[in-house]
């Protein structure tokens, strides 16, 4: 049994983020600080994830999403992705016990079709096995792209409308939404880059139209709870106006 166990001295914040996205980088250049192959620091990052999904978890988030390897991604070189893989495949197998014993719901997010066919098999079996489970909602994004995704949303529209299953005059943002991969999920509230770089690379464009952003300078094996509990503070106390003024914001609210 390895169910995650509550800390009484860990903080409350209200306002907590419903769905939180992470972009994990650094990997490869913690482990190149460190003398070490990029696989090293790639095995680090899958540590310090278990970490996030065991505080999220007990910080009663409703849904993660972690960005693991982007539809770019696949131009690394071979042996990298190989091992990139394979370490998807291990971390599955070592991770559905504590998925389980703490009713995470898990979901991968991508071109599966791409992936090797065991990693395949694996990810469809953590999906069934979890998709009763009625805590955190855990997505890994494996083989996405926004714009990839974006892509095959218009082009579905288009068959269902040719098709007659949908009005023209019907198509707007939300329908535009059911289209797309995350359509399970609430609105991302919060994006985290970690490593300094500052851009979305690719990581869900469309949702993230109203999420806040954080950047920080730490490389993702370096990421500790201390700095997301700060950010997590920092975000509870930001005024999200959806574009509106403060004004209409507290009368939507009323």
């Amino acid at each position: 049994m390895t169910q995650i166990k509550s800390d009484k001295n860990f903080p409350t914040i209200q306002n907590l983020p419903k769905h939180l996205g992470i972009i994990m980088d650094g990997n490869g250049r913690w482990a190149k600080l460190r003398g070490k192959r990029r696989i090293f620091g790639h095995e680090a990052g899958v540590l310090k994830a278990r970490e996030l999904v065991e505080t999220c978890v007990r910080l009663r988030i409703e849904a993660l999403t972690l960005y693991a390897f982007s539809a770019e991604n696949w131009s690394r070189p071979a042996k990298e992705v190989s091992g990139l893989m394979k370490l998807f495949e291990k971390t599955i197998e070592k991770y559905t016990g504590l998925l389980i014993d703490n009713q995470v719901r898990f979901k991968q997010v991508g071109k599966r079709t791409l992936l090797p066919k065991i990693l395949q098999r694996k990810l469809e079996q953590m999906e069934a096995i979890t998709s009763q489970n009625e805590g955190l909602k855990l997505t890994l994004a494996i083989g996405y792209g926004a714009q990839q995704d974006i892509i095959g949303a218009v082009k579905n529209i288009i068959d269902d409308s040719n098709q007659g299953k949908i009005e023209n005059d019907a198509i707007d943002e939300s329908l535009f939404s059911n289209y797309l991969s995350f359509n399970h999920l609430p609105n991302l509230d919060l994006i985290i880059r970690t490593s300094g770089e500052t851009r979305l690379s690719n990581f869900m464009l469309w949702e993230a139209a109203y999420s806040e952003i954080h950047f920080t300078e730490t490389l993702w094996p370096n990421f500790e709870e201390q700095e997301f509990i700060e950010i997590l503070e920092n975000f509870s106390k930001s005024e999200r106006r959806y574009g509106s003024i403060k004004k209409e914001v507290e009368l939507k609210k009323a």
